[in-house]
């Protein structure tokens, strides 16, 4: 899953560690969801959202894989 963290967090001026202690998870946890490596869960999703005042698909672009 393809997201917008990265960009949107740049645009608020903040570094990763600040939205971490925002949403209570490790720098490295914000640095595995920018670099794709991380799916959230359906939580940490919400409150990525709420805090950028976005809904969930604003932030999170879903691609079916080709199976």
């Amino acid at each position: 899953m393809k997201n917008r963290l990265e960009e949107l967090r740049r645009e608020k001026g903040i570094k990763q560690e600040e939205l971490a202690a925002a949403m209570e998870v490790s720098r490295q946890t914000i640095g595995s969801l920018e670099n794709g490596r991380y799916n959230p869960s359906l939580i940490l999703a919400f409150k990525l959202a709420q805090y950028f005042g976005l809904s969930i698909e604003e932030i999170f672009i879903y691609q079916e894989e080709n199976q």
